[in-house]
């Protein structure tokens, strides 16, 4: 068993006019002589995008797009991609108006005269619980700017405003248990990415990059610097936000972005948008936005920004045996420089990089084969994050930052570190180098990542990747193994109007690294490399999907993240999730039945899973219950060691399992909230249950408690075993920019008892001040004392951003 204990992690656009797809069905000569052609014709795919990207593409990179199995270009006409545009859209057009010098009282009041001589735009619809329902609560939306920032202005009218829903304080925290209103931003207007924005009636801010793919990526740890003032009256609440054009990035030439804003009416789990209503669509959908037009000359100053840092630590380790301790006493500076290059195009540069700051992982506990993956947390790697992602949903990770700065969970120092990151017209560009300093026997490391990505058509893109990691002196690995390099490329084919308004995708993938050791020298690309494609229709209330991958037996990317060697795996899944909008009791059912099929690379079946999902119910009062059954058969080729300690050993062979799972939580928005959740089943040789609980209580706005326990019994062959872990989250936040969060874990396989308290201070964004306090005990039943300090660490760090 694993266990890593470290640093932790849209307007509906109507086409109009004739539609042009395919909707024959297809013969099975026809399918066969196609599926042929997928499956073995891969050198007479020719794929162009256009002559300026030719030069961007080198020889390598034709081989590989040219391995992976695509569907012949003859075929994409007829699936709906690369539809030609002509249809004319529909799309929702709201105006900025320019401010003219004139300055606002910024005091969450929409009352100023200014604001009040240009029109209020309320064309939103729901979203649910009626799918283009008129709102129950009327919402008014204006834009304004000036040559520094753009400014929106919001009422969100309730007729009971006694009921409106506000507990969060704390900048990015769920707004699952509140009334909010959110929006995006795609200022390049490509219809792939954005920025999104979210406040609630405290003034809560929470912001998060979007990015695209087959279920797209919603990067929720960036930080922009931008500010909101709210304002709760008699009318309902009302909002102004003002966000700097130094925040973002976009094309300075065009006078237009796409935009959508959403409103959540929490105590009737209404959800409004301004564009986008359907429900295959959504505020995360920049495909689905509308456009804003009028803006004229935004600014980003000289586009230069530097960011020093101060922080002092000190610590102490102990000797669990004799209690001595270790001390240790640090100060330190740093600074990041970012330069706009262009308005599209940043640069940055990171010296003497600390993350101390970062919140803890949340403690798990693995009864797997394989390794867990925790998120990213740290701001540096997080920027940009979404150019870098490698074909999203099909479960490769040539590039996994955490594999940077980070061993087993224990923090490696990073000297420097720079990137350029952006858009060059439809080319998503990404450059990054870190250089890491020794730790211990770990000797300083080097790492550079590249990564390219061509937009093309509406809402498809191909792109390559490269990592480069090499280990200065290293005594594991000979030259020239020690210089480890992996190479990629993926494709990802979207559209928005397959059968006229649904989406379909479909991404393939194929990456490949030098051998991993000197033995490895004479092995075949296949045995180093992973491949695979991803179909996808994720539409209500059908969806469905069908995965294909191979694992080479030697494939270890350097800088990636990878669980398990040597497969293939098919992975088909569908789902049905009504709405039934005339029910007073039922918001919506889910049913679905997913499969994998997994076997070693000679065809031996290895894994398969059949899960049904009996009815996941959603009512309207935001509660929920889940009913799932499953079936597994695993073949295991050498004995398995689940507690790494010899006291439980599943034996090798073929096992077949049933289980089932009931799940079950109560509507967030309740000041008292919980959740439980129940899984039971065999479990190799015997039998295992898992208990899963959740409480959270919100006693006033800005208080918030939360707590989980979970238990799990195994019983095995002649043996068995129990394993707890119990989670405490506590919350104080005064203002949306002051609070004080605390973390306490605590699992009986460690038998490590964590706590993590940290508080921040945003004195104005972009300059915090943090205090975190961590503490680890051993929970040792041969000491005297059950509970004895393994560590204390105390960190003090303040940042300042100065903007030109």
């Amino acid at each position: 068993m694993e266990l890593f204990i470290g640093l932790k992690e849209i307007n509906s656009i109507e086409n109009k006019g004739n539609k042009k797809y395919f909707s024959s069905i297809v013969s099975p000569v026809v399918f066969n002589q196609t599926l042929k052609l997928i499956m073995h014709q891969h050198n007479n795919l020719a794929f162009k995008i256009n002559r300026n990207a030719q030069k961007f593409e080198n020889r390598f990179t034709k081989i590989l797009i040219g391995t992976i199995n695509l569907i012949p270009i003859c075929m994409l006409p007829i699936l709906g991609f690369g539809q030609d545009g002509t249809n004319e859209n529909d799309s929702k057009e709201l105006i900025a108006h320019p401010l003219n010098d004139i300055e606002l009282h910024l005091d969450g009041i929409v009352d100023e005269e200014f604001w009040l001589s240009i029109p209020g735009n309320d064309d939103f619809l729901m979203q649910e619980p009626k799918e283009g329902g008129q709102p129950t609560e009327q919402t008014k939306v204006r834009i304004a700017f000036d040559d520094q920032n753009i400014y929106i202005a919001v009422v969100c009218y309730d007729s009971n405003p006694s009921d409106i829903k506000a507990f969060q304080k704390k900048r990015d925290a769920s707004l699952e248990t509140d009334d909010n209103f959110g929006f995006i931003f795609d200022t390049f207007m490509d219809k792939r990415s954005a920025y999104f924005f979210e406040i609630n009636p405290f003034g809560l801010r929470g912001d998060a990059l979007i990015s695209p793919g087959q279920s797209g990526t919603f990067n929720k740890d960036w930080d922009g610097i931008w500010k909101a003032w709210t304002h709760i009256g008699d009318f309902g609440w009302s909002a102004e936000i003002r966000i700097p054009f130094r925040s973002i990035n976009f094309d300075s030439k065009n006078d237009a972005w796409g935009i959508n804003f959403r409103r959540t009416i929490r105590r009737k789990n209404e959800e409004l948008l301004w564009a986008g209503h359907r429900r295959n669509q959504g505020l995360f959908r920049p495909q689905n936005a509308g456009i804003l037009t009028g803006l004229a000359d935004p600014s980003q100053g000289l586009g230069l920004e530097i960011i020093p840092y101060a922080i002092t630590q000190s610590s102490k380790e102990y000797d669990k045996d004799n209690d001595a301790a270790t001390s240790s006493t640090s100060a330190d500076l740093g600074f990041d420089i970012n330069y706009n290059i262009t308005s599209q195009l940043k640069a940055s540069f990171t010296y003497n990089t600390d993350f101390a700051q970062a919140e803890v992982d949340n403690r798990q506990i693995n009864l797997t084969r394989f390794s867990l993956r925790f998120p990213e947390q740290r701001d540096f790697f997080l920027e940009g994050s979404s150019i870098l992602q490698f074909a999203p949903s099909s479960g490769v990770d040539p590039y996994f930052s955490r594999r940077i700065g980070l061993v087993n969970g224990m923090r490696v120092p990073i000297k420097y570190g720079g990137r350029i990151i952006g858009n060059v017209g439809k080319n998503n560009i990404a450059l990054l180098h870190v250089r890491t300093g020794k730790m211990g026997e770990l000797n300083p490391e080097n790492f550079t990542i590249g990564r390219y990505r061509r937009n093309f058509w509406k809402e498809s893109s191909i792109g390559v990747i490269y990592t480069h990691r090499s280990t200065e002196d290293d005594i594991v690995l000979s030259n020239p193994v020690q210089d480890r390099k992996t190479w990629g490329a993926d494709l990802n084919l979207s559209t928005s109007e397959f059968l006229g308004n649904k989406r379909l995708q479909l991404s393939a993938f194929f990456v490949a690294h030098n051998p991993a050791s000197p033995s490895d020298n004479f092995t075949s690309i296949s045995d180093r490399s992973v491949r695979g494609f991803r179909l996808n229709f994720p539409n209500k209330p059908w969806s469905g999907n069908v995965s294909y991958r191979e694992f080479g037996d030697e494939y270890d990317p350097a800088v990636g993240f990878n669980q398990r060697n040597g497969f293939k795996r098919l992975q088909p899944g569908i789902k049905y999730a009504p709405l039934f909008d005339k029910s007073k009791l039922i918001r919506e059912i889910e049913w679905g039945i997913e499969y994998e099929y997994l076997t070693s690379l000679g065809n031996k079946p290895l894994t398969e899973y059949l899960g049904f999902n009996l009815g996941t119910i959603r009512f309207e009062s935001g509660d929920k219950l889940g009913v799932q059954v499953s079936r597994s058969f695993e073949y295991l080729n050498e004995d398995f060691d689940i507690l790494n300690d010899s006291s439980v050993v599943v034996p090798l062979g073929e096992y077949v399992n049933w289980g089932y799972e009931i799940e079950a939580s109560s509507a967030s928005f309740r000041k008292i909230s919980g959740s439980i959740a129940y899984e039971a089943g065999g479990f190799w040789t015997g039998d295992i249950s898992s208990l899963v609980l959740g409480l959270t209580i919100r006693p006033a706005p800005g208080i918030n408690l939360s707590s989980g326990y979970t238990h799990t019994k195994v019983s095995a062959m002649n043996s068995g075993f129990n394993t707890n872990l119990f989670q405490l989250d506590l919350g104080l936040d005064f203002t949306p920019d002051i609070s004080i969060s605390s973390n306490i874990q605590f699992d009986d396989v460690s038998e490590v008892l964590g706590t993590n308290t940290r508080f921040r201070w945003i004195i104005t964004p972009g300059t915090d001040i943090f205090f975190v306090y961590n503490h680890n005990w051993l929970n040792s039943e041969t000491l005297a004392r059950r509970l004895t300090t393994l560590q204390e660490v105390g960190v003090v760090k303040a940042i300042y951003t100065y903007r030109f």
